[in-house]
């Protein structure tokens, strides 16, 4: 089975995030600018003296499908790169994914996901399934 991540993380945060994935063989991602708010509700901001309420807060979303056994490992490692302790560091959603078709190549389901030296490559490699 495959599963999608979507990440709403703080906009700081991206860099860290991106490094952190990278560093467990995620290649492929989406990142989409987006503006919304949590339980906060937004914040309020001062501006030359004058106070007003921002209730639509820029961030960024992060998109990934993934197989099912790379789902806690990829989400762990967001969580630990984004994480600040305060409002608003973010959410992440798990979805299931029905299927994956890769355009150039017609291929279908994991094959349409698996890259050189990605997250499914290292692990088998550390499972003794690769050279």
């Amino acid at each position: 089975m495959t599963k999608k991540i979507e990440a709403i993380i703080r906009e700081e945060a991206l860099d860290a995030v991106k490094d952190a994935l990278h560093a467990i063989g995620i290649v492929g991602m989406n990142v989409i600018e987006v503006r919304g708010h949590g339980r906060q509700g937004g914040i309020e901001l001062s501006w030359r003296g004058t106070s007003y309420h921002m209730d639509l807060i820029p961030k960024i979303q992060i998109s990934i499908v993934l197989s099912d056994h790379n789902v806690e490992k990829t989400v762990d490692a967001i969580v630990q790169a984004a994480r600040t302790g305060k409002e608003g560091d973010g959410i992440i959603f798990i979805y299931p994914v029905d299927d994956v078709v890769r355009i150039r190549t017609g291929e279908r389901g994991h094959d349409a996901l698996t890259y050189p030296g990605d997250i499914d490559e290292r692990r088998a490699v550390g499972q003794g399934k690769m050279k």
